[in-house]
Formats: structure tokens, C-alpha cells, sequence
């Protein structure tokens, strides 16, 4: 791993356990905080001070709060695991094996983003991220920007439904290459972002959840 890092930089890296070496040469670099996160606890462990303290870790049922003018907004962390979702192909396309890993992938990565979220993931890596905007359009076109040429074979993750899809998010997901795309599924439009994907040949799931993060 340490070898593939040459030349690249990175903020964080977790992982449930490290080798001796290789743990001694990633503490040489500068300002990388290195997590550990053993597979069956949810505390957090850490080789450097400046990371997060194991006592910061939140329990997975815990509520979260947010602060709004006159009150408090509460909400469930969704912490259920990509595997487990039960996907329902919408398309006449169902999504061939890779796709189906990459959609699952992109879904994990994206109940991590802030709502309108957006993902756009290939090869089990984001590749372009939409989030907080005041639209899944703006959100859309966003995450396709940051990907630009990745988009194209790539699959797409969104954290709600689309409120529309000819001549919106969907289409302009299509048009980008993108093909296969994840949504909750149960917005009025979405027959209308079905037949825009068999257009276009893109397979989609729905979730029957959505990923809101406020």
C-alpha cells in the first residue's frame, strides 16, 4: 500500500489494522493522520494526537442535532450497510455485477455527504461530489464537473429522489456517460426518470431509503 502512495498526498487514512513497516513509514509523513477502526468495535484508535480521540466516537444508534432558529432538527444516522440494502431494478437494464459494487459503494460514501448529495463513483472510488446544494440539479451537475471524463462509465448515487429527470439530473447523468444510477425511489416523476434511462440504456435501483444528512 505504502508503495502506492509515492507522489500522492493524503489528508487521513483508516484501516482495521496495519503492518509494523508500514505503519513506521506512513507516521514520516507530514500532517497524515492515520485511524484505526478494528471490525468489530465501533471505537476509533488513533497513532497521532492530532486525530480523533476514541471517546469522540459516536454509539450507531445515537441521535444527531442540529441547531435551527427556534428549535432543534434530530435525526437517526442511517447505519445500515450497503450489502444490505435490498435493490429493486426499475430499468430494462439490470446492472451488471461491477456496476452493482460500484452503486453500492457509491451508496456507503453517500450517506457521508451533506444533503442535495450526490456521488458519482467508478472502480470503488468517488470520482465527483454534489452536496448542500438548494437543488439535486445544481448537486448533479456538480459532482459531473469535478468527474468530468470519469463520469463516463461510471455510476451515480443520490441521496433522495429526483423531482425530475427529462432535461434535468438525470438526463444530464445519462448524457454525461454515466451508466447506472442508485436512488430511494417514491418521487412522482420517477416513471419519467425510468424511460430516460432506458433511452439511454443506464440501469437503475432503487433503494426504498433515503440517505438525508443534514
Amino acid at each position: 500500500m505504502t508503495e502506492a502512495m509515492k507522489g500522492k498526498r493524503y489528508d487521513i487514512i483508516i484501516a482495521p489494522a496495519y503492518e509494523d513497516r508500514a505503519l513506521e513509514r506512513l507516521k514520516k509523513r507530514r500532517d497524515l493522520r492515520i485511524l484505526q477502526i478494528p471490525a468489530q468495535s465501533a471505537r476509533i484508535r488513533t497513532d497521532r494526537a492530532s486525530a480523533l480521540s476514541a471517546d469522540a466516537a459516536q454509539s450507531a444508534k445515537a441521535t444527531e442535532y442540529r441547531s435551527i432558529a427556534g428549535g432543534l432538527l434530530a435525526q437517526t444516522p442511517d447505519t445500515r450497510r450497503a450489502s444490505e440494502l435490498e435493490l429493486r431494478v426499475v430499468t430494462k437494464r439490470a446492472p451488471t455485477a461491477g456496476e452493482l459494487d460500484d452503486l453500492r459503494f457509491a451508496w456507503a460514501a453517500l450517506k457521508h455527504v451533506k444533503s442535495n448529495a450526490i456521488v458519482v463513483a467508478k472502480d470503488r472510488a468517488t470520482v465527483g461530489i454534489g452536496c448542500g446544494q438548494p437543488n439535486r440539479l445544481w448537486a448533479t451537475q456538480h459532482a459531473l464537473e469535478h468527474a468530468r471524463e470519469r463520469a463516463k462509465g461510471a455510476v451515480l448515487a443520490s441521496d433522495a429522489f429526483f423531482p425530475f429527470a427529462r432535461g434535468d439530473a438525470v438526463e444530464d447523468a445519462c448524457e454525461a456517460g454515466v451508466t447506472a444510477i442508485i436512488q430511494p425511489g417514491g418521487g412522482v416523476r420517477d416513471e419519467e426518470a425510468v424511460e430516460v434511462c432506458n433511452e439511454y440504456s443506464v440501469a437503475m435501483v432503487f433503494t426504498g431509503t433515503r440517505a438525508f444528512r443534514h
